[in-house]
C-alpha cells in the first residue's frame, strides 16, 4: 500500500510523538485490532427522570436489571431467589447492607468468604468484555492489585486455589473485608454499563434534581440530549426572568422546594412575604399544590402559603412572558398575552371567538390599561429572585455540566437520540423553523443551530443583542409551537388555572406526534440526520407511554422507541407504570418496563428491587463487537493512521526516536 506522505507529514510527525518507534506503533496496532473483537459495551438509556433521585440512583445501581440478569446467569441454579435478591441488594447498597448483615450473621467470617468469592465471580463476568487496561482504570487504588489478581486467577485451577483463598482470607483477617466488598460492588456497578444516555428532563416535579446532577458529576461516562425542563432551568441560569418564574411555579405546584432552596440556595422568603401581603385574603383555590406531587406530606398552613406564593409567581410569569412575546413578534405568540384579553369588570376572558368566565378575578397587581407591566413591588421582587439565581454557584456548575455533556440531539451506533420531536409539516416533510430573525432551518440543521444559539447565551464574548435574543429564546423553546422541545399548539397553563371549560385546556400536538407511528416518516427523519445503518432507530422520551390504555412504546415498525422513564410520581396514575428504560448490549435491545420504586430503605432492608419486565425488542444475528460500533470506526481509522506511520518509519520519511522521555 502506498501513501501520500507529503500531504500527511505534519499529522504523522504529531502522531510520532505518541508512538516514537516502530515497536510502539506496531504494539498499538495489535492492541487496537484486539479491541475491535471484544463484545460491544452495554449502553443504558434513561429519559424524563424529573427529580426522582432515589429511583434514578437505584436504576443506575441495578443497571435496569442488567446486574440481576448476570447474577441469575451465574447462580440461578445454585442460589435460592431470596439469596439472589440479598446478593443483588448488597451490590447496589454495600455500605448499608453490610451493617444489617453483621447485625444478624453468627459466623461473619464464613459469610465474608462465600460472599467475596461470589462478588469476584460477578465482577469477572461483567469485566469480561473490556480490556485489562480499561478494567484496571476503573479499579479503586486501594484494592487495584488485589482485584486484578482475583479477576485473572480462578479457584478451578488447582495450582492457584490456595493462592486465591489466601488472598481472600487475608482480606478478612486484616479487617478489610467491608472495604473490599464496598470497592468491588462499586466496580460491578460501573462495569455493568459502559455508557449512560439521558434523553432529557432531569429537572422539575421530584425533590432531587440537584442530587441527580451531583451523581452524574462522578459518573464515568454519560451524555444528555436536552429536554424542555432542562432548557427551562438553563434559561433561568442564563437570566431569563420568565424562565425563573416558571421554575419557581412548577416547584410550588408540586410542593417541592427542596431543589430550589436546599439544592441551589434560592431565597424564596421575599416571594413568601410578597405573596402574604398581596394575596393574603385570596382563597387561591386554583393554586393548591398538586396531590400527585408532595402535597400530601405537608400541613395545611404550608399548603396555604404555597398556594399564595404559587399565584403570586404565576401572575408575574404571565406578565413577563407577554413582554417577551411582544418583544419578538416574529414568534407569532402575541395570542398568548392573555391578561390583555380579560374583561376585568365582568371577570371574563375572550378566547378563540368565545367568552369564558374566570374562576377567579382577583388580580390586585394588574392595571387593566397596561396589564403586562409589573408593579413596583413585583419589580423589586423579581430583582431579588434574579439575583438569587445569578449568584447560585452550584446551579451554574450543574448547568455547565449539562452544556459540557449535552446537545439537542446525538447519534450513537445508528441510533438517533433527541428528547421530544422533529418539527414536521402536515405531509411529513421537515418543517422549517425560524430560530434567528430571518434564518430558518429544518431537521438536523435546526437542532444544530438551536444548540449553538443555546450555548451563545452562556458565552461572554457573544455580541450583546445576539446574547439577549438567545436568553429570550429559552422561553420559545419551552412553550413555542414550533419548538422541537415542545411541538404543541400552546401551553395551556393559564387556562388550567383560571378557566373551568376543558376545551380551552387542549394542547394540540404537532405533526411529529401525529405521524410518528408511520415507519416511512421515521425512515425519512433518519435519512435527514444522515443515519444509514440498517439497524437504525429513533429513541426519545418526553411523552409518557399510556400502558394502561394499551399504548405500545415500540412504534413505526420498530424504528422508534419511546422511553419516557415515567420516574415522576405525578405520572404513575396516568400511565399505570413507572415508565421504561432501554438497555442495548452486545446481543441486542432490551426494553425494561418498571413498576413504581418504593424506597431506598425498602431496597436495603428487604432486598426489594424495582419490579421490572424485560421485553426483547431486537436481537442481533451475531453477538455485536466493538468493530460493529462507532467506536470501531474510530479504531479502524486510528489503525490506518498508525499503519501509515509505520510506512513513514520504514521508508525513511520519519526517523524513530529513543522513545518518550
Amino acid at each position: 500500500m502506498s501513501y501520500n506522505i507529503d500531504k500527511d507529514m505534519h499529522y504523522l510527525q504529531l502522531l510520532a510523538q505518541s508512538f516514537p518507534t516502530i515497536a510502539e506503533a506496531s504494539t498499538e496496532i495489535i492492541n487496537l485490532q484486539a479491541i475491535l473483537n471484544l463484545p460491544k459495551g452495554t449502553e443504558h438509556f434513561l429519559a424524563d427522570i424529573h427529580g426522582e433521585h432515589e429511583a434514578f440512583q437505584h436504576v443506575l445501581k441495578n443497571a435496569s436489571g442488567n446486574i440481576k440478569r448476570k447474577v441469575n446467569e451465574l447462580y440461578g441454579n445454585t442460589l435460592r431467589e431470596t439469596e439472589i435478591r440479598e446478593l443483588c441488594s448488597l451490590i447496589y447498597y454495600p455500605e448499608q447492607k453490610l451493617e444489617l448483615v453483621k447485625a444478624k450473621e453468627e459466623d461473619i467470617n464464613d459469610w465474608y468468604h462465600i460472599t467475596i468469592h461470589q462478588l469476584v465471580a460477578i465482577c469477572r463476568d461483567v469485566s469480561s468484555k473490556y480490556t485489562r487496561s480499561k478494567v484496571r482504570k476503573s479499579l479503586p487504588e486501594d484494592f487495584s492489585y488485589i482485584i486484578q489478581e482475583l479477576l485473572h486467577e480462578r479457584t478451578e485451577d488447582a495450582n492457584k486455589t490456595a493462592y486465591v483463598n489466601v488472598i481472600i482470607d487475608t482480606i478478612i483477617s486484616t479487617g478489610r473485608a467491608d472495604d473490599f466488598i464496598i470497592a468491588i460492588s462499586t466496580v460491578i456497578q460501573r462495569l455493568a454499563i459502559d455508557q449512560l444516555h439521558i434523553l432529557g428532563d432531569i429537572y422539575d416535579r421530584g425533590p432531587g434534581a440537584h442530587i441527580i446532577m451531583d451523581t452524574l458529576a462522578h459518573y464515568h461516562n454519560w451524555d444528555i440530549t436536552w429536554g424542555n425542563h432542562d432548557i427551562l432551568w438553563m434559561g433561568a441560569c442564563a437570566g431569563n426572568d420568565a424562565c425563573i418564574c416558571n421554575v419557581i411555579r412548577l416547584s410550588l405546584r408540586y410542593a417541592n422546594l427542596t431543589t430550589l432552596e436546599d439544592g441551589y440556595g434560592i431565597n424564596l422568603v421575599p416571594l413568601a412575604t410578597f405573596a402574604m401581603e398581596t394575596y393574603g385574603d385570596d382563597p387561591c383555590k386554583e393554586f393548591q399544590p398538586s396531590l400527585s406531587g408532595g402535597a400530601e406530606n405537608i400541613d395545611e398552613k404550608t399548603k396555604r402559603l404555597t398556594a399564595l406564593m404559587h399565584k403570586a409567581i404565576a401572575v408575574i410569569q404571565f406578565k413577563l412572558e407577554a413582554q417577551i412575546f411582544n418583544r419578538h413578534p416574529e414568534w407569532n405568540m402575541q395570542g398568548r398575552e392573555l391578561f390583555s384579553m380579560i374583561d376585568y369588570e365582568k371577570g371574563t376572558i375572550h378566547l378563540d371567538g368565545k367568552d369564558y368566565q374566570l374562576l377567579s378575578n382577583h388580580f390586585p397587581t394588574i392595571n387593566p390599561d397596561d396589564p403586562n407591566s409589573l408593579t413596583e413591588e413585583e419589580t423589586v421582587l423579581m430583582q431579588k429572585l434574579h439575583h438569587s439565581f445569578m449568584v447560585s454557584e452550584k446551579l451554574r456548575k450543574h448547568i455547565r455540566n449539562i452544556l459540557r455533556h449535552g446537545c439537542m440531539y446525538a447519534v450513537y451506533n445508528g441510533n438517533l437520540l433527541f428528547h421530544a420531536a422533529v418539527p414536521l409539516n402536515e405531509d411529513g416533510t421537515l418543517r422549517e423553523v425560524e430560530i434567528y430573525p430571518g434564518r430558518r432551518y429544518s431537521g438536523k440543521d435546526l437542532f444544530h443551530h438551536t444548540g449553538m444559539l443555546i450555548r451563545s447565551a452562556f458565552q461572554s464574548d457573544t455580541e450583546a443583542n445576539e446574547r439577549q435574543y438567545a436568553i429570550d429564546y429559552f422561553l420559545y423553546l419551552w412553550c413555542g409551537p414550533e419548538s422541537p422541545l415542545f411541538d404543541k399548539s400552546k401551553m395551556a397553563t393559564f387556562e388550567r388555572y383560571f378557566i373551568n371549560e376543558r376545551e380551552t385546556w387542549h394542547e394540540e400536538k404537532g405533526n411529529y406526534f401525529r405521524l410518528r407511528d408511520n415507519q416511512a416518516i421515521a425512515e425519512k427523519i433518519l435519512d435527514a440526520f444522515g443515519i444509514d445503518d440498517p439497524n437504525r432507530h429513533i429513541i426519545n422520551g418526553h411523552v409518557p407511554v399510556h400502558v394502561a390504555s394499551g399504548e405500545n412504546p415500540i412504534k413505526a415498525g420498530g424504528r422508534l422507541m419511546v422511553i419516557d422513564g415515567g420516574f415522576s410520581q405525578a405520572y404513575h396514575k396516568e400511565t399505570g407504570i413507572a415508565g421504561y428504560t432501554l438497555v442495548y448490549h452486545s446481543r441486542g435491545f432490551e426494553l425494561v418496563q418498571h413498576e413504581p420504586f418504593t424506597s431506598t430503605r425498602d431496597a436495603i432492608l428487604r432486598g426489594t428491587d424495582i419490579k421490572s419486565t424485560t421485553q426483547i425488542v431486537e436481537m442481533a444475528n451475531h453477538r455485536m463487537l466493538v468493530a460493529d460500533t462507532d467506536r470501531g470506526d474510530e479504531l479502524r481509522q486510528q489503525i490506518a493512521d498508525l499503519q501509515e506511520l509505520l510506512y513513514a518509519y520504514r521508508h525513511g520519511f520519519i526517523k524513530e526516536s529513543e522513545g518518550k522521555k
